[in-house]
């Protein structure tokens, strides 16, 4: 389990990607310090093992599948990466609820400074947006950050000077490709809940009902 606060920005050395393996070996400092070979560190929000331990970087083992459907196999050597070992379990939790698993991609549309803050505004698919609600969180590269608008084509974030300087995400640019996690919280209430939004008879019923959902703050 993750918090979406970015501990370091790494840089990437090596990529490599095959029909049934690949591995990324990244630049790193602080995410370094009490970690071991088996232990799980967050790259531009996936869930990565460490697989191998240098004095200044990490290497890990990552799926083709996980280059397709991430941007880490779009990253080319020199890049930087946001990093973030799994929280400790006496940690603040600062973010929210990250998983490290990418539900998709979305796509930059554009940057637009306010005052002390930069409007972020990101397209992404149908079935990512569907889960998004304003003034909800969106993990973005590994990043927790509050939604401050959303519709049926994009959402947009606003971006404060500490974390532009301490994440990769004003470094990019229109049509930059970006890894979004949707709130844990929000997809196991949908999936609890979508038997009963069709017209159809549910093929199992469970305990759950609106009634309790609205009881419970929901």
């Amino acid at each position: 389990m993750f918090t979406g606060i970015i501990e370091e920005k790494g840089k990437i050395r090596k990529v490599l990607s095959g029909k049934e393996s690949g591995s990324v070996e990244i630049k790193a400092s602080v995410v370094l310090e009490g970690t071991k070979i088996g232990d799980s560190i967050a790259v531009n929000g996936v869930c990565l093992t460490v697989t191998s331990l240098k004095a200044d970087g990490f290497t890990a083992d990552v799926m083709p599948e996980t280059l397709r459907r991430t941007n880490l196999g779009k990253l080319s050597i020199g890049a930087e990466v946001n990093l973030e070992r799994a929280m400790a379990a006496g940690g603040r939790f600062g973010g929210h609820i990250v998983s490290g698993h990418i539900d998709g991609t979305g796509v930059i549309k554009s940057l637009k400074p306010e005052g002390n803050a930069v409007w972020v505004s990101i397209n992404a698919a149908p079935d990512i947006l569907h889960l998004i609600v304003e003034k909800g969180s969106i993990c973005i590269d590994g990043i927790s950050l509050t939604v401050a608008y959303v519709d049926d084509k994009e959402f947009r974030v606003s971006i404060i000077p500490h974390t532009g300087s301490e994440t990769t995400l004003l470094a990019k640019k229109a049509g930059d490709i970006v890894n979004l996690e949707n709130d844990i919280v929000g997809k196991y209430i949908e999936k609890l809940i979508k038997p009963y939004s069709s017209t159809q008879e549910p093929e199992k019923k469970s305990g759950l009902t609106m009634e309790m959902l609205s009881e419970y703050g929901f």
